[in-house]
């Protein structure tokens, strides 16, 4: 097992060893990614999520391995030759070929033909060397008229042969090398094939009404696209992989080297096993693994846009008033100060029925100037169109120069319903809470985004037909990643972003808020030894992840691990700085100090010499210099910042041609959607994104990017914009 996940995920047989004993021993992913890499070689978390993933699967291998192998010798079948093909499986599947023919099954027609003594006949059939028999004559003597039930009688030759078909049929339906050969068959030379159930009836389906597509090419969208119209019945769905192909392969294989004059019983007996038991058990499998693949590639584009959507630059140290757009019941309105406290809030109505644009326009203005407001943000939902250009019109005649964006507020609603939000904001309206979270999502994306469930945040596709566990554990480990990789402020996190961070459950994040509440600020990492159910281990996994700004130890605002305090002291110390320098500020010529003490003519080079005089690891102190050169640095500060707008575009403003800066929503197989400003998000087909070729369009694009994007196809009855990024820098 550790040589094949050494071979599969480019590591060393000791890096293997180390990370299962890592693992083994409760440390997190983004602990072990973090803070040993020595161990790990420096192993990322996207590929330490891998090798958990991975490991969990073959273990979870052998263990089927060892139930299959004591349940087939239990039943005194057992064969050396059939143990050593058990133990050389490497995917479950070929397991589960294998253990076919030894699993209890319901009582099908080839156990009762078991039933009336008809087995020997059907080995008779497939392994004589008796080339004078006949079928017939070697069905004579399991005529049986007088059976304790009269069900199990067997009245003529014929009547045996056809039980002994059943039998035969079953074996071969069985057989792991039949099985395995047909499911590759079909998988290398099937069509997927689909027809409209409702063909006179227009609907999102209607390209797959008279569709063919090879099963091996058929990309996941697609897949997912033809299942979810099975399920609203609009589509019929199956494989052609040519039967007449398979059953000539099976028939030779079955009458290989047997008495000519069975060839027929088994010839019948092969078209039968097909026809009945192999194909649509095959094409059940192939439809599944399909499926499967399709959602296992859904899945992972969930989670790469998620991080960067997670991962946005947070805007900070404005002022923002944020607004919930809406028609009927208004738009709400939130002015939040620069940490997200909420200062006020109203509501107004430049939108239908009511069209109080004036009005709308004097309480806004009002709200920016009592509060200073730096930058107005504007969910995207309904009623956005409209009550952008409110805003961009009142904007004009300020003295102040502010800005406005445009915000996605999907999840919004979701969250402002939710518990979690009740308890933040009992007093508030629904609504009110909904631009409280647009506003904070301009300010801390991070922060505001962890309230919701990953999968309402829009970034998806095919979400709720995906497998609900892998998904949900995959965006859970996306999320956990983003945390750790950035930090988390433990004077000002709430429970909701706590539990994300290495070691920390939803019971420990809360009881570190009561903490907090009762005892005030927390003036130190070690102090978090005092919160309740927060032991050692615990303390181990999270407090690196967890700052500390302006308290006594400069390091607990650093990513440097408590366990490493001495060593950054040491260093620091080595190279000449004072124990009051890193509380100044960064130690921004801390490479230049390492250079000049080692006489190196690098900084890697200089590390090297470092880590031998401290008795260190290069990957630990390389991570230690950067904190120290950067302490409390955010790595979001290097994402695209937000597209920031003055003025309004209307669908009627495009035309082909024209050249817009934009914001990338969202990722999918087929290309990338993006917000140029207009109510209706623009799609950059993947033959679009580049000047050569393009296979994933990840390869290009992540949510949040702010790319240049020409407009070459508008469709203004279905308002759908077709965008290029070819010759665009």
């Amino acid at each position: 097992m550790n040589q094949q996940l050494a071979k599969e995920l480019g590591l060393k047989i000791n890096q293997v060893e180390e990370i299962i004993k890592l693992i083994d021993e409760g440390n997190t992913i983004p602990f072990i990614a973090r803070y040993r890499k020595e161990a790990t070689g420096g192993a990322s978390d996207e590929v330490l999520r891998d090798f958990d993933e991975r490991l969990k699967y073959l273990r979870n291998l052998e263990e089927r391995k060892g139930e299959i192998v004591r349940i087939i010798d239990e039943q005194g079948k057992l064969t050396e030759e059939l143990r050593a093909e058990i133990e050389a499986a490497t995917v479950l599947q070929r397991l589960e070929d294998l253990y076919r023919p030894y699993k209890q099954k319901k009582r099908t027609r080839a156990t009762i033909a078991k039933e009336k003594g008809l087995e020997p006949l059907a080995l008779i059939l497939l392994g004589t060397e008796d080339k004078t028999t006949t079928a017939l004559e070697a069905a004579a003597p399991f005529v049986n008229m007088e059976a304790e039930k009269e069900e199990l009688n067997v009245p003529t030759p014929e009547a045996a042969l056809e039980g002994a078909n059943d039998i035969l049929a079953e074996m071969f339906s069985d057989d792991a090398t039949y099985r395995s050969y047909i499911r590759e068959f079909y998988i290398k030379n099937g069509r997927m094939i689909t027809k409209a159930t409702k063909p006179t009836e227009q609907s999102v389906y209607e390209m797959y009404y008279d569709y063919s597509e090879p099963v091996a090419k058929m990309p996941g969208h697609r897949i997912l696209a033809v299942n979810r119209g099975e399920k609203e019945e609009w589509l019929k769905a199956g494989i052609d992989a040519g039967s007449d192909t398979i059953q000539n392969w099976l028939v030779e294989q079955v009458c290989l080297k047997i008495n000519p004059s069975f060839d027929e019983r088994l010839t019948l007996a092969a078209e039968d096993a097909l026809k009945r038991l192999i194909l649509p058990s095959i094409e059940r499998e192939v439809r599944n693994w399909l499926t499967e693949r399709a959602e296992v590639e859904a899945i992972s584009v969930f989670g790469k846009n998620t991080k960067p959507l997670l991962m946005q630059a947070p805007v900070m140290n404005v002022k923002v008033l944020a607004i919930d757009p809406g028609y009927r019941t208004g738009c709400k309105v939130a002015v939040l100060d620069e940490t997200g406290k909420m200062m006020d809030y109203k509501t107004i109505y430049p939108t239908e029925p009511r069209n109080d644009i004036e009005g709308s326009q004097k309480t806004l203005k009002m709200l920016i100037e009592q509060y200073d407001v730096d930058i107005v943000s504007i969910g995207n939902g309904t009623g956005s169109r409209e009550t952008e250009k409110v805003v961009a019109d009142l904007l004009k005649t300020l003295e102040k120069q502010v800005y406005y964006t445009i915000v996605s507020e999907a999840g919004a609603s979701v969250y402002s319903a939710s518990k979690l939000a009740t308890e933040e904001y009992p007093d508030l309206d629904v609504s009110i809470r909904g631009a409280i979270s647009i506003g904070r999502r301009l300010q801390d994306p991070l922060a505001e985004l962890v309230k919701i469930d990953p999968k309402s945040i829009g970034v998806g596709q095919y979400q709720h037909d995906l497998n609900q566990k892998q998904l949900d554990e995959t965006l859970k480990n996306v999320v956990e990643d983003c945390v750790n990789n950035v930090g988390v402020d433990l004077n000002m996190a709430t429970p909701s972003l706590l539990k994300y961070v290495s070691g920390i459950n939803e019971t420990i994040a809360k009881n570190i808020v009561a903490y907090r509440d009762e005892n005030g600020r927390f003036k130190s990492r070690k102090e978090l030894k005092k919160v309740k159910r927060l032991g050692d281990k615990a303390f181990e996994q999270c407090a690196g992840f967890l700052r500390i700004r302006e308290g006594a130890e400069p390091l607990d605002n650093t990513a440097v691990h408590p366990e490493s305090y001495d060593l950054a002291k040491r260093l620091m110390t080595s190279i000449g700085y004072g124990s009051k320098d890193l509380k100044k500020g960064s130690l921004n010529d801390i490479e230049d100090k390492l250079m000049s003490h080692t006489a190196a003519n690098s900084i890697k080079a200089a590390i090297v010499q470092m880590a031998e005089q401290l008795e260190v690891g290069t990957l630990t102190l390389t991570d230690i210099v950067a904190e120290l050169k950067k302490p409390g640095r955010d790595p979001r500060e290097d994402m695209p910042k937000p597209v920031f707008r003055s003025d309004v575009l209307s669908f009627d403003d495009l035309a082909d041609g024209m050249e817009l800066l934009g914001t990338v929503r969202n990722v999918v197989d087929f290309g990338a959607f993006v917000d140029i400003g207009v109510k209706t998000d623009g799609l950059v087909h993947v033959s679009q994104l580049a000047d050569k070729f393009v296979k994933n369009p990840m390869e290009v694009v992540s949510v949040g990017d702010v790319v240049k994007v020409r407009i070459i196809g508008i469709d203004k009855d279905r308002k759908k914009i077709s965008l290029s990024m070819k010759g665009l820098k």
